[in-house]
């Protein structure tokens, strides 16, 4: 799931969230925005069961996919597009 907040200027607050569960072990989400480096930006676990990371990013389109321990990678149904390549978000 994905939640967009929009800042001051032209910048926005996106925060990932997935199931403190699905999957189990560590997930991190990594995409061109972060040089593709896992465990740059890890999700958390909170209290209300879901588990997040929040990353600003400036307006474009922005390529993603999360990274799960033991080297699962899966897309985000929620993202503007999905295709072979990953995931998108426009902004």
């Amino acid at each position: 799931m994905l939640k967009r907040n929009r800042l001051f200027g032209p910048k926005t607050r996106v925060t990932f969230a997935l199931p403190v569960d699905q999957p189990l072990g560590t997930v991190s989400v990594v995409g061109d925005f972060n040089d593709w480096l896992p465990g740059r930006h890890e999700l958390l676990r909170r209290r209300n069961g879901i588990r997040t990371v929040s990353v600003i990013l400036p307006p474009g389109a922005h390529r993603f996919r999360y990274l799960a321990t033991g080297g699962v990678w899966f897309d985000d149904e929620s993202a503007d597009h999905v295709d072979e390549r990953g995931s998108v978000l426009r902004l």
